[in-house]
């Protein structure tokens, strides 16, 4: 049960993010972070960007590992994003294979395409929130104070994987599912709704370990 004084002592985190532009953000103790081997397996027999950015597996710690750094940390931030991407139940079902498949018209492929580049926005500004939480935390004296986003690193246009270091370390962070979070029991833990699949406009998760 999360304690009071861990309550009070990270809620200006939480308030953070929600002015930031989480819809909500619930602060919880670390063991309700849900990790598991299948959401990685998941990672590598459903997801297109598999083993394509240093902050997807196999280049992220295993499930195994990631469940052992979790269990260092006392407290984590769960946050919602509501995106500005929407797409109905028809435009939907062409999400993922709009490019490849040639009997989509081309006007609905446009529609995918704005939907993916709304999507990405919202990417952006969410890992901007995340790196600000972490530096806000670690003002606070929390130095180990560590972010994930949801999904795959969208900072390059394509993964340097042949130099085996990010260009980007500053800002990139891994992804939640990459290392084994399972989103929606981790969002049912913190009595934060997740519908899926999403109904029109899709939502995002963000995590902050904190100590």
């Amino acid at each position: 049960m999360l304690s009071q004084r861990g309550h009070e002592k990270f809620e200006f985190l939480r308030k953070m993010s929600l002015e930031m532009g989480a819809v909500d953000a619930k602060i919880i103790t670390a063991d309700k972070v849900v990790v598991e081997d299948r959401i990685v397996l998941k990672c590598k027999v459903g997801c297109t960007y598999y083993g394509k950015t240093l902050a997807c597996p196999p280049y992220t710690p295993t499930a195994e590992e990631f469940r052992k750094i979790v269990s260092e940390y006392s407290y984590a931030l769960l946050m919602k994003f509501k995106s500005q991407a929407k797409a109905d139940g028809k435009l939907a079902k062409h999400l993922s294979k709009a490019e490849t498949d040639p009997s989509i018209p081309q006007n609905v492929k446009e529609k995918v395409q704005a939907f993916w580049a709304a999507w990405k926005d919202d990417k952006s500004k969410t890992l901007s929130v995340v790196l600000d939480l972490e530096k806000a935390a670690m003002s606070k004296g929390y130095p180990l104070a560590m972010g994930l986003v949801s999904g795959y690193c969208q900072l390059c246009d394509k993964c340097t994987l042949d130099r085996t270091s990010c260009v980007n370390p500053t800002r990139a962070r891994y992804s939640e599912e990459g290392v084994g979070v399972n989103v929606q029991a981790t969002a049912k833990n913190a009595g934060i709704k997740l519908t899926f699949p999403f109904e029109k406009t899709p939502v995002s998760f963000a995590l902050l370990l904190i100590d």
